[in-house]
């Protein structure tokens, strides 16, 4: 089964619940409004259905393989990664001065979506140098983001990220990698780095790496990383390839899912020393590396949105032409399609609705950045960059998590042909598998929730989104329907829910860290869980006004809404308990280590 691109959907989620018209409003977004986002998001649809849905199983029988150091991608990547840049896709949201679109994050969030349902394990190389790009733009120097920058985004080549050593995981203060400075502002890099996506393939002429490594005499900790450029080939004066740079791919990961997309063991340094360039100031570099991990955060929530999207289009088309069993209040004689009986509806529509959440709270998120970036209004900038930070990590957890749960879903809809590979099914669990883990798993995207963005600035943010919340569980009162009377009910428990948690981590973070943290994933999730419904409530009131204008569209907006309030929003209270109530950290620090 190839993929379609839910256009409509996104476009009603980007015009209702994002704002894009007050975004194209912004300064330099004049061209952005509601047709210019439907143009592109029918070509980008038409390009993954055609160029790279088709691609995805192949990845997955035929991976990405290594030899002798050069890696070759699997058939058909290469020539799809041609057409993708010349299309100009790598450049949607970067700026015009560099050859980008400068199209607005909200219409680029959609098209990020398009190309992770399609082929996650292709997509991985442009969420990679997007946020070689983004680091490049912000700490870089003028000179380097003159040589880089249009090269990045031509896709004439593509950046990786290189954090993780052997012993060097999620601690990054345990960094061993040095930088040996030459004296003439060029420095020598040594060490070996793992994980490291598209770290090395034939897809690009070069690939440029931005690698954290230690200067001599450096303070010790994540306050003595530095950031540097280290590209595979060296770059002559005129902007030509140059000789090949001592960094050398030493072998590729074989994994569980997402095999296309190589995972490189890099090797630095060993035949004299990597030739590596500082990204602005020494010691500053996990500061600058940040940049491009918030990037690729954001960006793996969306391929959590996108897998889901994909694993629900396959157990749809499944459950239609799936024939088994007589329904169960018999209205029929003969076997029916499984859609027809009540647990597998309650499945799909698990499926859909967890989908459908997380992809608004995204598109919403993604035009706040919009707002905190352009708004003309200094107060309305920094008040939307702090509710776009604050949903980053839920975006990349919550996201993450239910992608894995909807494609375990989808599997369990194909019933034993979900498990036999043939099928499809099977992939996309897999593929999902990895997304709670890299770019931060879910526990550190936690505990950036608590520690980062509801403690450093004392709830706040987090008490005016939940405001809104709250405003629109009222006005939903005020309407008759069953649909959403049941979701003004609970929205406003899983508002008053979250609200409790909120407060349970402001007062006792200190005295009590166990306490806090011991919750900080439930806490995580109930917020993925409130504010996704949120944003469920919200469409549900533009479809109730409009349902007129086109019915069969806004009743199964209405339908999936009124799902949500009963089957996933019902969950806010026991996760508050588990938090708050039962003082859930006793049970789970109530056996010793050594008795596990």
């Amino acid at each position: 089964m190839s993929y379609t691109a839910p256009v409509k959907d996104m476009l009603f989620v980007m015009k209702e619940l994002a704002g894009l018209e007050q975004v194209a409003a912004l300064p330099g977004y004049d061209d952005a409004g509601y047709e210019t986002a439907q143009a592109v998001l029918e070509e980008a649809a038409k390009f993954n259905g055609e160029v790279l849905a088709p691609l995805n199983r192949e990845g997955d029988k035929n991976p990405s393989f290594w030899h002798d150091g050069e890696v070759t991608t699997t058939p058909g990547f290469k020539e799809a990664f041609k057409q993708f840049a010349q299309a100009g896709w790598q450049g949607v949201i970067h700026p015009q001065e560099y050859d980008g679109q400068g199209l607005p994050k909200v219409i680029a969030t959609a098209c990020i979506e398009m190309l992770n349902a399609a082929n996650l394990s292709f997509a991985l190389c442009p969420l990679l140098t997007d946020g070689a790009i983004e680091a490049l733009l912000t700490a870089g120097s003028e000179a380097q983001r003159e040589l880089y920058v249009k090269k990045l985004i031509s896709g004439e080549w593509t950046g990786t990220m290189n954090l993780t050593e052997p012993q060097a995981g999620s601690d990054l203060a345990l960094v061993r990698t040095r930088a040996e400075p030459q004296g003439d502002g060029v420095y020598k890099v040594f060490g070996t780095k793992i994980f490291i996506t598209y770290g090395e393939h034939d897809m690009a002429k070069n690939i440029v790496h931005l690698v954290l490594a230690r200067v001599p005499n450096a303070p010790d900790g994540v306050k003595g990383i530095s950031l540097f450029i280290v590209p595979k080939f060296l770059i002559n004066a005129d902007s030509t390839l140059g000789a090949r740079n001592d960094v050398h791919c030493v072998s590729l990961e074989h994994k569980l899912g997402i095999k296309a997309s190589p995972t490189a063991v890099l090797q630095f340094g060993d035949h004299g020393g990597a030739t590596g360039y500082l990204i602005g100031e020494e010691n500053r570099g996990l500061e600058y590396m940040f940049i491009m991990m918030n990037a690729a955060r954001f960006g793996v929530g969306m391929q959590g949105v996108g897998v889901a999207d994909r694993a629900y289009q396959k157990a749809v088309a499944f459950a239609r032409d799936r024939v088994q069993s007589r329904p169960v209040d018999g209205a029929a004689k003969q076997s029916v399609a499984i859609i027809e009986h009540p647990d597998v509806r309650r499945m799909l529509f698990t499926m859909r609705a967890l989908t459908e959440a997380s992809r608004a709270l995204a598109y919403v998120a993604a035009s706040a950045a919009d707002h905190g970036h352009r708004s003309p209004d200094e107060a309305v900038r920094k008040q939307q960059q702090a509710v776009y930070e604050f949903l980053v990590p839920i975006i990349k957890g919550w996201s993450t998590e239910l992608s894995v749960e909807v494609a375990s879903l989808g599997v369990q809809v194909h019933g034993g042909m979900g498990f036999i590979e043939e099928t499809g099914a099977a992939q996309y669990y897999r593929d999902a598998r990895i997304l709670p883990i890299y770019e931060g798993t879910t526990a550190i995207q936690a505990n950036d929730l608590i520690g980062r963005k509801t403690l450093r600035d004392g709830g706040a943010t987090a008490k005016a989104i939940l405001q809104q919340v709250a405003a629109t569980a009222e006005t939903l009162r005020g309407h008759p329907q069953p649909a959403a009377q049941a979701m003004a009910q609970q929205l406003a428990r899983g508002g008053e829910a979250l609200a409790k948690v909120i407060e349970f981590v402001l007062a006792n973070a200190k005295s009590d860290p166990n306490a806090v943290f011991a919750g900080s994933v439930p806490y995580l999730k109930l917020a993925g869980i409130v504010l996704g419904g949120w944003q469920m409530a919200r469409a549900l009131l533009v479809a109730q006004a409009k349902h007129d204008e086109d019915v069969a569209f806004y009743s199964v907006k209405i339908a999936t809404a009124h799902f949500y309030a009963d089957h996933i929003l019902s969950q806010a209270s026991a996760l508050e308990a588990s938090i708050v109530t039962a003082h859930g950290q006793e049970s789970i620090l109530a056996l010793d280590s050594a008795l596990f």
